[in-house]
């Protein structure tokens, strides 16, 4: 299991967009990131963080990232790597849908690698969001 607790969290972040938008976490999810990972996503999470992502198209997964959990306005996507284990936790309600990022550092090189993408994952988030914001829209 990938989970992590609060006590485990070596990274964490949050982001949240004002959106007159509807749509479940699942949605919102999928609408960040797709049934699959493009591209650039494959590039970030399988060669630069060596994560380990789900081929194919399934209810049980988001862009590779298996469901770890569900509830009435979240869903948790998982995975992990040699170095790190990793959480997305989407949240949807109150007219916000957010992106809370979670890490934990498990064996060098994670805290090296990290520390400069994190920058790149700041910058790209907020994006990410919006994108989101524009597909639930129509």
């Amino acid at each position: 299991m990938t989970e992590l607790s609060t006590s485990t969290v070596d990274y964490t972040d949050h982001f949240g967009i004002r959106t007159d938008a509807p749509g479940t976490a699942e949605q919102w999810a999928r609408a960040m990131f797709g049934n699959e990972p493009s591209l650039g996503e494959l590039f970030i999470w399988r060669v630069l963080l060596g994560l380990r992502l789900s081929r194919g198209r399934s209810p049980e997964t988001v862009a590779g990232w298996r469901v770890g959990g569900r509830g009435d306005d979240w869903i948790r996507l998982e995975t992990a790597s040699r170095m790190m284990t990793a959480n997305l936790v989407v949240r949807a309600s109150g007219g916000e849908a957010s992106l809370t990022t979670r890490l934990r550092y498990d064996r060098a090189p994670a805290p090296l690698i990290w520390p400069p993408l994190s920058a790149v994952h700041r910058w790209l988030v907020p994006r990410v969001l919006r994108a989101a914001a524009a597909r639930m829209s129509r």
